[in-house]
C-alpha cells in the first residue's frame, strides 16, 4: 500500500501516554486487569483513527521500565494480554498496512511475548500506512542513560571525537533513531506529567491533556485531540 502523506495541520507523529485502566476498573468495582482489557477497545480504535486522519506514526506507551514494580499478577496479565493482542490483530494489521515496531528494552520482556511480538514485526515491516510503535519496557532516562554508554564506547575506542558531539549525535543513538520526533503528545486522566515518556523527543511537541480516562478514549477525543493541535501555531522557539 503507497505511502499518503497527511493533510495540512495533522501530526505526522503522534504519542500517547495510556492513563487511567486502573482507576476505570475501580470506577466499576473490576479489578485492574479489567480495566487493561477494557482498555484494548481504545487501542483499536485510536489506531484506526489514527489511519483516518493521515497520521503516519503512533507511539503508544504501553508499559515501562517503572511498571515491573507492579503486583506479579498485575504483571503477569498483561504479558498476557499483549500476547493475545498481537495474535488476534496480526491479520487486520496487514489489512490496514500497519508495521508494528518497539521501543525499548524487549529483552526484558518473557520470551514468549518476545517471540510473539518478534514474529508480527517481521510480518508487518513491509507495510506503510501506519507505523505503530509500541514503548515497551520504556523509560526515557533508560534509554538516554543507555545512548551515552553507547557514545562513550565509541570515544573509548577512538571511532568517535568528543568535540564533534552534536544533538543530532545523541539522537543518532536513541531507540528511536529512524523515527520522527512526535509532533502531538496526549495524556489521558487528566495527569499533569510526562511520566518518563519521550523526554528527548518531546521537546517541542504540543501537549494534549485530556481528563477522560483510557478505556473512554476512542475516535471522537482523538479527533478533538487533533483539532486542538490543529489550532496552535508551532514556532519552535522562533517568532
Amino acid at each position: 500500500m503507497a505511502k499518503t502523506e497527511p493533510a495540512p495541520n495533522v501530526p505526522r507523529h503522534v504519542a500517547i501516554i495510556m492513563d487511567g485502566n486502573g482507576r476505570w476498573a475501580k470506577q466499576h468495582h473490576l479489578p485492574r486487569l479489567s480495566g487493561h482489557e477494557a482498555g484494548r477497545k481504545s487501542v483499536k480504535q485510536v489506531v484506526q483513527a489514527a489511519i483516518d486522519h493521515g497520521v503516519k506514526y503512533l507511539t503508544l506507551y504501553a508499559f515501562s521500565v517503572e511498571n515491573w514494580q507492579r503486583p506479579r499478577e498485575e504483571v503477569q496479565g498483561l504479558m498476557g494480554l499483549l500476547r493475545g493482542v498481537i495474535r488476534e490483530e496480526l491479520s487486520e494489521m496487514g489489512k490496514e498496512g500497519i508495521r508494528l515496531r518497539t521501543i525499548g528494552r524487549r529483552q526484558d520482556l518473557p520470551e514468549a511475548v518476545r517471540e510473539e511480538l518478534e514474529a508480527a514485526i517481521e510480518k508487518t515491516k513491509h507495510n506503510t500506512r501506519l507505523d505503530l510503535i509500541l514503548a515497551l519496557s520504556y523509560g526515557s532516562r533508560v534509554e538516554i542513560t543507555e545512548a551515552v554508554q553507547a557514545i562513550a564506547r565509541e570515544v573509548k575506542a577512538g571511532t568517535l571525537d568528543p568535540d564533534k558531539i552534536r544533538e543530532e549525535t545523541v539522537a543518532a543513538h536513541l531507540y528511536t533513531k529512524d523515527i520522527p520526533d512526535p509532533d502531538l503528545l496526549i495524556r489521558t486522566s487528566g495527569e499533569m506529567r510526562v511520566s518518563n515518556f519521550l523526554l528527548w523527543q518531546i521537546s517541542y511537541a504540543e501537549i494534549h491533556v485530556t481528563p477522560v480516562l483510557w478505556p473512554n478514549f476512542g475516535k471522537k477525543e482523538f479527533a478533538e485531540a487533533l483539532a486542538d493541535y490543529a489550532r496552535r501555531e508551532r514556532r519552535f522557539g522562533g517568532l
